[in-house]
């Protein structure tokens, strides 16, 4: 357990650093005379983001939506598809390969063709973001399921569990750091995949916020979507974090 120096220091170092750093931003922005259109002071964008409050929940609202439906489509496909792979090697021989290939391509290209495929509503981005989202579950998964320690899994057969017994008694509490290492890094792709999808495709969202502030030179508006989505990013992250916790105080004490 954490103590109260700890904590201070786990939570000071990261907002004392914030904060030097938003010091010499606005010295150095102030000081040397750079445009606002340029690069707007932290200040003004802390001003911006308190006056469209509103207008950036809401575009915060519909991509932090559609990031968490990708997050909980990616979780879940990455986590069957990882057992399906463990537990069945021919499906492990044929399937692996390719998915193995699939992470050599640049997924970020491939954004045109779910636009073409499914259309331009939500379900397009939500596909694209679950894609790009879903192979750090699967892979680090499987490895973890594949790591279990040999000899928890000989002692639990040992002792006539089932393989169903075994999975869950032993498997999943191996695989564990795995899974939720991969799930952190599952939801901050949903949140890109989100806004990538939404640079192509959308009449709203962050993500459309800032491709439509851009020709108009709004910086300021787009420091503020870009403030608001690091928020949704954290919320999300922090969300996981905390299933992880609960996760593995859950199998200990089962």
């Amino acid at each position: 357990m954490k103590t109260a120096p700890n904590i201070a220091r786990v939570l000071g170092l990261p907002i004392a650093t914030g904060i030097t750093m938003c010091v010499v931003w606005h010295v150095a922005v102030t000081s040397g005379g750079v445009p606002q259109y340029l690069l707007p002071a932290p200040t003004e964008v802390a001003r911006k983001l308190i006056t469209s409050l509103p207008e950036l929940l809401g575009h915060a609202a519909i991509s932090g939506l559609e990031a968490v439906a990708s997050f909980l489509l990616a979780t879940a496909l990455g986590f069957a598809g990882a057992v399906a792979l463990v537990y069945a090697p021919l499906l492990r021989e044929i399937f692996y390969p390719s998915i193995v290939g699939f992470q050599l391509i640049p997924k970020v290209a491939l954004a045109p063709l779910f636009i073409v495929w499914l259309g331009t509503d939500s379900v397009s981005r939500i596909a694209f973001a679950t894609f790009l989202s879903f192979f750090p579950v699967l892979i680090s998964t499987m490895t973890g399921l594949q790591n279990a320690d040999p000899n928890a899994v000989r002692l639990s057969r040992s002792l006539t569990a089932s393989e169903w017994q075994t999975f869950v008694s032993v498997r999943i509490p191996f695989s564990l750091p795995y899974f939720f290492s991969a799930t952190k890094v599952a939801a901050t792709l949903a949140v890109t995949g989100i806004v990538v999808a939404e640079f192509i495709t959308a009449n709203a969202g962050l993500g459309f916020l800032i491709l439509s502030s851009t020709p108009r030179m709004e910086t300021l508006t787009i420091f503020a979507a870009i403030l608001m989505l690091c928020f949704v990013g954290l919320l999300l992250y922090g969300a996981v974090s905390l299933l992880e916790r609960a996760g593995r105080r859950w199998f200990k004490g089962a």
